[in-house]
């Protein structure tokens, strides 16, 4: 991929920084971490396996793919963080998703996963010092400073929350 080709501020890290407000990293992820424990666990359990239209994801899907892309934005963080050279080849979230057993689990196992990924992922960046945390990261069209990365994970648990919220809390009646 040619130089030109790289974008500096893709759209889609203009909607991560919307997402996130004005906030700096570390209150994104206490933020996040926060909302998470927020979780109405019974109303979630209330609403199961059921969609909001043939052929999305139930909620227990939608959590382990929150779990799943945050494990695989804080490998693309530390293959950054220590300059290991390597470009994470892109992933199929679909396949993921198709191929994942959430549905056998319960929403509070997936709750509780998802609180602990946070925490160790809350702690990665902790460890990062200000010039790991500027690194710039080039990978598929687009380059950015690495704590943007952290910004992602956060933002991702935003979007998909308010999905939740939008589309799945209505068919708690």
């Amino acid at each position: 991929m040619e130089k030109s080709e790289i974008k500096k501020n893709p759209a889609f890290l203009e909607y991560v920084l919307k997402l996130n407000g004005n906030i700096e990293l570390d209150e994104a992820f206490e933020l996040s971490l926060k909302k998470i424990d927020e979780l109405d666990i019974a109303k979630l359990e209330r609403i199961g396996l059921n969609t909001y239209e043939k052929g999305k994801w139930s909620i227990h899907k939608i959590l382990q793919h929150l779990i799943d892309w945050e494990r695989i934005w804080c490998y693309r963080a530390i293959l950054f963080a220590r300059n290991e050279g390597h470009i994470p080849e892109a992933l199929d979230q679909e396949i993921m998703g198709t191929n994942s057993n959430a549905d056998e689990l319960t929403i509070e196992q997936l709750v509780n996963e998802l609180r602990i990924v946070r925490q160790s992922t809350i702690m990665m960046f902790k460890s990062f010092n200000q010039d790991i945390l500027e690194t710039n990261c080039v990978f598929f069209e687009y380059e950015m400073p690495l704590y943007t990365i952290g910004l992602t994970i956060t933002a991702h648990q935003i979007h998909h929350f308010n999905i939740i919220k939008e589309r799945y809390f209505p068919l708690d009646k």
